[in-house]
């Protein structure tokens, strides 16, 4: 009974000393954010820096509470977001879809590999302008540039994946006579979901980019057309904001996904 209550102990203060370590760090990380903050508005109140150039919190602040009052930043932000999150679904859908096409037919794999390795290194931003030139400048080629940034690593990812699974867990389920889509969803889509969780984490923040790309060559509206007008017109207030509620955006985002990842792993 005393061996078990100390180790029942020593397991609780194992717990806390982790407890206490996450929250100094979270303090610590809090802590330098208040201090670049402090330092980059003392900065500009002392002339140091240009705050024309630079901006400063207090301005970055107050532009975000004029287009708080207007509702104009609920607009921008709102078809950033929503633009990210289709282009995230659909990435994902069709990232699955093609993969599962691709561990179907090897021979087809085998066609396709060299093209999605190669489509995959291209550099996203050289596709945009071709974009806004085929399909106009309107919401539906900002999505499709989210898209491409993301898909072509997805059905790599997921492809390779599929074909690490445990060998001898696909041969029982042949030798139990089982199909090849039995295959597919008692092992590969089951086994391959943390897998599908952590490249989904990677998707959502290379969808905002590919849709902040294409914001800044055929938009009128979103952050990523705030950013380009501003700089423009040397609003640099209005591209700092813009980036940092991006940022934000990114942040909770990944977060939320990580939600999803840890519900995944207790489920398995």
């Amino acid at each position: 009974m005393d061996k078990k209550s100390s180790i029942s102990q020593t397991q609780l203060d194992y717990l806390r000393n982790l407890q206490r370590r996450q929250h100094r760090i979270t303090a610590i990380q809090i802590l330098i954010f208040v201090v670049f903050l402090l330092l980059w508005e003392t900065a500009v109140q002392l002339g140091w820096i240009d705050g024309f150039i630079f901006s400063s919190p207090s301005r970055v602040l107050q532009t975000f509470g004029m287009m708080w009052k207007d509702g104009s930043i609920f607009r921008h932000t709102g078809i950033t977001l929503a633009e990210t999150l289709i282009s995230f679904v659909l990435v994902v859908a069709a990232g699955v879809g093609i993969s599962i096409l691709l561990w179907y037919n090897t021979e087809l794999s085998e066609i396709m590999e060299p093209y999605l390795v190669v489509l995959n290194s291209l550099p996203k931003s050289a596709l945009a302008p071709l974009l806004i030139v085929w399909l106009g400048a309107n919401m539906k080629s900002i999505i499709v540039a989210g898209i491409s940034v993301a898909i072509f690593g997805t059905v790599l990812n997921l492809y390779t994946g599929f074909g690490e699974m445990d060998p001898d867990k696909i041969k029982l389920i042949y030798t139990l006579r089982g199909s090849r889509r039995d295959v597919l969803y008692k092992a590969i889509l089951p086994g391959t979901l943390p897998l599908l969780v952590s490249v989904m984490k990677v998707n959502i923040g290379l969808c905002l980019v590919g849709v902040v790309i294409g914001e800044f060559i055929g938009a009128r509206q979103g952050l990523g057309y705030l950013i380009i007008y501003g700089s423009q017109v040397f609003k640099l207030d209005w591209v700092i904001m813009s980036i940092v509620i991006l940022c934000v955006i990114a942040m909770l985002l990944y977060g939320a996904l990580g939600i999803v990842e840890r519900r995944c792993l207790k489920k398995r």
